[in-house]
């Protein structure tokens, strides 16, 4: 079989997987070169040969059970919340929830308890939505309902119920504000880091300021505002691209008895960057070096911003200039950032170049260098040299991992070569890796037929990989173009059995799959949803359900009747 290895960016790929028989591929010669160099630096005794068996399982696979490793950066796949991991050796800003571990005393206790509790708590849970679904935010008569409902307040009830409503704040907040006031409770760390988180996302930076208050306390209390709590009122800001707030927070740090130090200053980087204020990031590092001093893991995170959020080959090389000019020496996270943006961009020949570049200086590579190696060789179809690059990783003590797994099941399902995948994700579960929401959502970009993405999607739900919020949106959309509408609510409707709430991406999908599927009034009824629970619909949303009020004619007295009709419930049979 023959494959042309392509230095384009946008190059197919294929794997030829053929259950222990031996593959011969015909490579480019300039390529093979490239691949040779690459390869033997990785490791020395490892040349390129074009019989080499391209499935070989004894050759690289480990039988070591890894959990997926959420700080291994790698190109392409990282889910949007982790691409903005922090450099070597700093805690990495993982995502808000994260921050709910820092208290000590905050421990779910219906988890400690036996099954009936637990089924009492889930019951609870579902009356406690109930009860919001039906009054809606933020009211007096849903405060009133919370009170005489019967349930009791825990931190295992409140943790559960901000987690299905954090796309809603109006009812999270009602929620936090009836749980608050029962004297049997009183509100943990995380329950304020969740409430606060949700509040930010949703811009109500007025009453999460409220909320920080009264962490603070009385003049004799002790104070439970920490560095995490202030980073995510920065990471709010940063979302909403207010950096000049994001600073303001920053330097307020002394207010609350907390310092100003290189951690909370690179906690704001880190914020700044992975809301793509990566600009702002290099300005702040650049002004600040009489306060804090230049080292490689302030520059990295600006790096990564440049590589793994903007993505651009060009800012990328502009700003390893400035590394080197102002003395910085790139470490292997430094290097991998680079070789990850080559990588995406489909640049083989600078992804060697950097390499060779590790070797020079003695810089050894780590698993994320072998993990973007492998991908640029993927991506620039040189897949044979990828599988020796394996047997390479694991020579060196470097074990696949999942992260490694997934490129080769996206590369096969971007071709279209779903036989290959499912064997690679089939051989993947028999070496002890889980598979993860990537692979899934793989997976469910390369399959046409509706029976089968919502059949992969039960037995995903059944292998307890929870979907998340991506996932119902990416389905949502499909289905809507495949006019599979039944599919559509099916998913809608579930939702909140998987914790998840519609957020603003999950009612602009669905308000123009219904539009531009001809159910226009629905999709009206929904951008009515959509509005009263905060969203503030998308400009060409707002125009389309303009043009399609001002193309009806109706009048006043007609709109508000459907208004009227709305309010009593959205039909979600798809009819």
């Amino acid at each position: 079989m023959i494959l042309e290895a392509k230095n384009s960016a946008n190059s197919i790929f294929k794997i030829f997987y053929k259950c222990g028989s031996i593959t011969h591929l015909q490579i480019n010669p300039a390529i093979k070169s490239y691949s040779n160099r690459c390869i033997h630096y990785l490791n020395p005794s490892k040349t390129l040969h074009t019989s080499h068996n391209i499935y070989n399982p004894s050759g690289y696979l480990g039988s070591v059970y890894n959990q997926w490793n959420k700080n291994v950066m790698y190109p392409a796949i990282l889910w949007k919340r982790l691409n903005s991991l922090s450099g070597e050796g700093v805690k990495s800003d993982e995502g808000l929830e994260l921050l709910q571990k820092n208290s000590d005393c905050d421990i779910d206790e219906e988890s400690q308890r036996g099954h009936g509790e637990t089924k009492g708590l889930k019951k609870n849970v579902e009356r406690v939505l109930g009860i919001l679904k039906k009054f809606e935010g933020l009211s007096y008569e849903a405060r009133s309902a919370l009170e005489n409902s019967g349930v009791v307040a825990t931190s295992g009830l409140v943790k559960r119920v901000l987690s299905r409503a954090q796309n809603d704040w109006q009812s999270a907040y009602t929620c936090f504000l009836w749980a608050g006031s029962q004297p049997s409770y009183k509100h943990h760390l995380s329950a304020y880091h969740t409430m606060i988180s949700i509040l930010g996302k949703r811009k109500q930076f007025g009453i999460a300021w409220e909320l920080i208050r009264k962490m603070q306390g009385g003049r004799n209390d002790r104070s439970m505002v920490n560095l995490e709590t202030l980073l995510i009122m920065i990471e709010s800001y940063s979302a909403a691209h207010d950096v000049g707030i994001a600073v303001k927070v920053f330097h307020s740090l002394n207010r609350f008895k907390l310092n100003t130090d290189v951690n909370a200053f690179h906690g704001l980087l880190s914020a700044l960057c992975r809301y793509k204020n990566v600009e702002d990031a290099e300005h702040l590092v650049c002004l600040n070096k009489s306060v804090f001093p230049y080292e490689v893991k302030s520059f990295n995170f600006v790096l990564n911003g440049w590589c793994n959020l903007i993505v651009s080959v060009a800012e990328a090389k502009r700003f390893w200039k400035v590394m080197i000019n102002n003395g910085i020496t790139p470490d292997v996270y430094s290097y991998g950032c680079m070789i990850s943006c080559f990588s995406k961009t489909g640049n083989l020949n600078d992804v060697i170049r950097l390499l060779d570049q590790m070797k020079k200086r003695n810089c050894a590579p780590d698993l994320k260098v072998y993990n973007a190696a492998v991908y640029a060789l993927a991506k620039g179809n040189c897949f044979k040299e990828a599988y020796n690059l394996l047997d390479a990783m694991a020579e060196k003590g470097f074990i696949p991992n999942v992260v490694t797994y997934v490129s080769l099941i996206k590369a096969c399902c971007k071709a279209g070569n779903l036989k290959d995948a499912y064997r690679i994700s089939d051989e993947m579960i028999q070496k002890g890796f889980k598979p993860s929401i990537i692979i899934f959502h793989a997976f469910f970009s390369a399959l046409k037929d509706p029976k089968e993405t919502m059949e992969l999607f039960e037995k995903m739900i059944e292998s307890s990989c929870a979907p998340i919020m991506e996932t119902f949106v990416m389905l949502i959309r499909k289905f809507c173009r495949s006019h599979e509408f039944e599919n559509v609510f099916k998913l809608w409707n579930i939702m909140g059995d998987h914790g998840h709430s519609p957020d603003h991406m999950a009612y602009s999908v669905l308000i123009h799959g219904l539009f531009l599927n001809g159910k226009t009034e629905e999709a009206y009824k929904y951008y009515e949803e959509m509005k009263a629970k905060g969203f503030h619909p998308e400009l060409t949303t707002g125009k389309m359900i303009s043009a399609w009020i001002a193309g009806r004619g109706l009048a006043a007295p007609e709109l508000l009747k459907l208004k009227e009709k709305n309010s009593r419930g959205v039909q979600r049979d798809g009819r």
